[in-house]
């Protein structure tokens, strides 16, 4: 690769975490660290990336945001610590700061009664500090509420047929009689919300958010069954409160998102649906940095079919191709082949388990093998 090598003098790493490993700082740490032993010299810049999942927040404060944190209301109705990124009025809210999978005790979920609540109050917290745009990036949920409970907080009310609120979680959303989003924060029809996230599922059905994701939050095929009942159902009560728009929205793209807290967020806070990733590129000034690089290094824990759909190294090989400049990628495991790869712009794929074939030490020690791995990137690039 001796033309690649002459060619590529600066590099840019723009990589997701690696889930259960390492940070998507952490992951441009070790990549330039492994460059520079075979290219001390080079130049390097780092835009750590997210596609509005998990780990959104992070990277907006590694590209320069002030990190604010708020205790607000978690998935099982317990207060946690949860944190938004804010610059010149633009906040970057992570539901899964407040709503989270992650904020589960091991081995313990809820389906049918997780609540958005503390969502809605993580963007309240934004609004008070000024921010007149949101990024509200949704993944990784606890959650199947629809975002019931984020549009509660901010001040919308669902009552059941005695007029008493019904409870929190998805599964409680089959005993709504009636909605009033009347009370909504009025702050919310000034503010530019847009939804950023990596799947397109409609509110229900086949492709929907219980049926698609509902399992791996802990739900039955029950559980399941009665969730998409529930939010179909919240869909119609809506549509009857507030017009046939809340029908369309819950076939809209992203409607699903997070548990449905994409329908909520279309629905009640006027959010516009956009790919995670091209949102979070633009936040993130990934355009300017990519201005004179000539090698991207991207990547995530696991490139697989999924990474094609809306993930992060995908966007970020399209935009780098788009640019006229080459991608190479890291990951601990591959599961694409060469064909797949090129398709999605990257030229080459570097994985873990290609010199460390156990798991579960790749995952332990992620720093130091992928160090090796972006020397052998170095090797062949850069030398």
């Amino acid at each position: 690769m001796a033309d690649a090598a002459q060619a590529a003098r600066r590099v840019l790493i723009a990589a997701d975490k690696f889930k259960g490993s390492l940070t998507a700082v952490q992951v441009a740490e070790r990549v330039s660290a492994g460059l520079r032993r075979v290219a001390p010299d080079i130049e390097i810049a780092s835009v750590p990336v997210a596609d509005g999942g998990d780990g959104t927040v992070a990277a907006a404060v590694a590209a320069g945001f002030e990190r604010r944190e708020v205790r607000v209301t978690g998935p099982l109705g317990e207060p946690v610590t949860a944190a938004y990124a804010l610059r010149d009025g633009t906040a970057v809210v992570e539901m899964a700061e407040a709503s989270g999978l992650q904020l589960l005790p091991e081995d313990v979920f809820a389906p049918l009664t997780a609540t958005t609540y503390g969502s809605g109050e993580l963007i309240a917290a934004a609004l008070d500090a000024g921010a007149t745009s949101i990024v509200f990036g949704v993944g990784g949920s606890a959650t199947t509420d629809g975002g019931a409970g984020m549009l509660s907080a901010l001040g919308a009310r669902f009552l059941d047929a005695s007029g008493a609120e019904v409870g929190p979680g998805g599964g409680a959303l089959a005993a709504l009689a009636s909605a009033d989003l009347s009370g909504l924060d009025p702050r919310l029809a000034s503010v530019s919300v847009v939804l950023a996230s990596d799947v397109d599922n409609p509110l229900t059905g086949p492709k929907g958010a219980p049926a698609v994701y509902g399992p791996q939050k802990g739900a039955t095929p029950e559980d399941v069954a009665a969730l998409d009942a529930a939010l179909g159902h919240f869909a119609k009560v809506l549509g009857d409160c507030v017009g046939p728009k809340a029908l369309e929205y819950a076939e809209s793209p992203g409607a699903g998102a997070a548990g449905g807290i994409g329908y909520g967020a279309l629905v009640g806070l006027g959010a516009s649906f956009r790919a995670g990733i091209e949102v979070m590129l633009d936040v993130l000034g990934f355009a300017p940095a990519l201005e004179g690089a000539t090698l991207v290094i991207t990547g995530e824990g696991s490139l697989d079919e999924q990474t094609l759909h809306g993930k992060a190294p995908a966007g970020v090989a399209s935009a780098a191709r788009a640019a006229g400049i080459e991608v190479v990628a890291v990951c601990g495991r591959l599961a694409l082949d060469p064909s797949a790869l090129g398709r999605a712009g990257i030229r080459r794929a570097y994985a873990l388990t290609e010199l460390e074939p156990d798991v579960a030490r790749c995952i332990a020690e992620a720093g130091a093998i992928l160090e090796d791995v972006a020397e052998r990137i170095g090797a062949d690039f850069l030398s």
